[in-house]
């Protein structure tokens, strides 16, 4: 079992079957954050956030999530640099895609997710979302930002084809 793994969600959409839904994941040190999209690939919803264990502990959760929903593809928020560099962070998004790829079937693309997190903030406190209630939502609402951004990119793809 060796998932594919996509540097762009172009490489994706041609695996992805038809009323799959996706899921896009937020990394961060501590927690995962998780949104979903609809099965027609048109919004983006935060789902939940995954506390961090070890490796094993949350594949097994995050995979339980993808079968119980269906989910036809991966999306990880590759937090690169300002400048477009890879850094640390990268390179741990790289390597849990090559460790999650081990564990499943479902296809797995990354994503630029440059400023996702501070658009998400932005976004919170604009709706006057308490502090410690944006730190509880903010992994899985910078999630939909980035699942927002590969749906409407994969909208645009699937114009240009038809």
């Amino acid at each position: 079992m060796n998932a594919e793994i996509f540097e762009d969600v172009a490489g994706l959409a041609p695996r992805l079957a038809p009323g799959a839904a996706l899921f896009a994941l937020d990394l961060g040190d501590k927690t995962i954050g998780i949104a979903v999209s609809d099965t027609l690939r048109s919004i983006a919803t935060p789902l939940t956030t995954i506390r961090r264990k070890k490796f094993g502990v949350d594949a097994e959760a995050l995979l339980a999530l993808a079968a119980e929903r269906r989910i036809g593809g991966l999306i990880l928020g590759l937090p690169r640099n300002m400048d477009g560099s890879e850094g640390p962070r990268c390179q741990s998004t790289r390597a849990f895609a090559r460790n999650l790829s081990r564990l499943t079937e479902i296809p797995i693309a990354f994503w630029d997710e440059r400023l996702s997190t501070v658009e998400a903030e932005r976004m919170l406190i604009a709706n006057d979302t308490s502090r410690r209630r944006r730190a509880e939502i903010i992994d899985n609402v910078a999630a939909s930002y980035i699942l927002q951004g590969v749906l409407d990119r994969l909208a645009f793809l699937s114009r240009q084809e038809g």
